[in-house]
């Protein structure tokens, strides 16, 4: 993956993206392998989603109130890093093409201040990254780059706008990244209008580029709701 030179293209962010107060847990969860939730596509990959959850409404609809995402203890957080995806051209997406090796203890706690749950980081891994590169430790350092370097518009402001669209969304992102246009920034929001994700859509050189249909999600026009929670 020569990505190197093209990220220097795009803008640096805080390394916390929005990670509030993100402090370390003294122990972390076993590392364990996951069972595949769907069939084994090995398939050519021909870009990626960065998919970015919007973690107050995860924690309010999940009722989880005990992880190290929700609970508090360990920090605050907006956007959290769902992971990297790799897209395949007109179809599903490639998965679950490796069953092993598992990260490591060291490199899952590494990354839990962008994405804060061990189970999350070790199934990104095993149903994205085994698509992507034999290595766990590679697929995260490349995940991180890219986390970084994107700068995270505020969600908790934007959520105070009388009549938000989605339309609005995508343009406070732009305005922070302007190396980004509307049509590369894709929304899933819950069937009630709630901002579930912003997903990052870029071409097989990690460059940005327009949002398939399916990527994309609802239109600018689209009312918008954002759980704040913090």
């Amino acid at each position: 993956m020569r990505i190197a030179a093209i990220l220097l293209a795009l803008l640096p962010a805080p390394v916390m993206a929005q990670a509030y107060q993100c402090t370390l847990p003294h122990s972390i969860t076993p590392i364990r392998p996951v069972a595949p939730d769907g069939p084994v596509r090995k398939l050519p990959v021909t870009g990626y989603t960065l998919a970015a959850s919007w973690s107050p409404d995860y924690c309010k609809t999940s009722g989880d109130t005990r992880s190290m995402q929700c609970s508090r203890r360990n920090g605050r957080f907006g956007f959290i890093l769902h992971g990297l995806w790799p897209e395949a051209l007109g179809g599903p997406a490639p998965q679950w093409c490796a069953s092993a090796p598992l990260p490591s203890q060291e490199v899952v706690r590494r990354n839990l201040c962008m994405t804060p749950s061990t189970g999350l980081l070790v199934h990104e891994w095993l149903k994205h990254g085994t698509c992507m590169t034999g290595k766990p430790e590679k697929y995260f350092n490349v995940s991180a780059i890219l986390w970084r370097s994107v700068r995270w518009p505020d969600a908790d402001l934007l959520s105070r706008r009388k009549d938000l669209t989605v339309g609005d969304l995508r343009k406070a992102f732009v305005t922070s990244n302007p190396a980004w246009k509307p049509e590369y920034v894709g929304v899933d929001l819950s069937r009630t209008g709630w901002l579930r994700e912003v997903r990052l859509c870029y071409g097989k050189d990690f460059m940005p580029r327009r949002c398939s249909r399916a990527q994309f999600g609802p239109s600018d026009k689209a009312s918008l709701k954002i759980w704040r929670g913090l």
